[in-house]
């Protein structure tokens, strides 16, 4: 069992940045991916970014790509999400989330555990 605790989420203006963590405490981290994923109201959960174990790969999201990054600190349990360039239309709740995603790792149901998430609000 993995449990996942997200943080650094806020209010903040269009364009500016903030960076999301993620601590795991539970079984060995580092054999697990990584992702994030975002629930804006009346949506579905998407999503953002995802980390390979290792950090070998990276994946984004087309609307985030060149604008967020995604990073792991195995030493640390610590994923994170740096996201910069922010617009409204990131206003959403951020998960993070761990698992064994195989080659699909843009659906949530590839994922084994999830954090409760974060808010993050642009205003413009």
């Amino acid at each position: 069992q993995v449990h996942l605790v997200e943080s650094g989420g806020g209010l903040v203006q269009a364009g500016d940045s903030l960076r999301l963590s993620c601590v795991a405490s539970g079984r060995s981290f580092s054999n697990y991916a990584v992702g994030w994923f975002r629930q804006a109201p009346g949506k579905e959960r998407e999503f953002v970014a995802a980390l390979t174990r290792r950090g070998g790969r990276t994946y984004f999201a087309d609307s985030v790509k060149g604008r967020f990054t995604i990073s792991r600190d195995d030493a640390k349990n610590t994923e994170y999400l740096q996201m910069d360039s922010l617009s409204v239309e990131d206003t959403a709740v951020y998960y993070c989330a761990a698992g064994v995603p195989y080659s699909d790792y843009v659906r949530p149901v590839s994922y084994d555990y999830w954090g409760q998430g974060t808010q993050v609000t642009v205003s413009s």
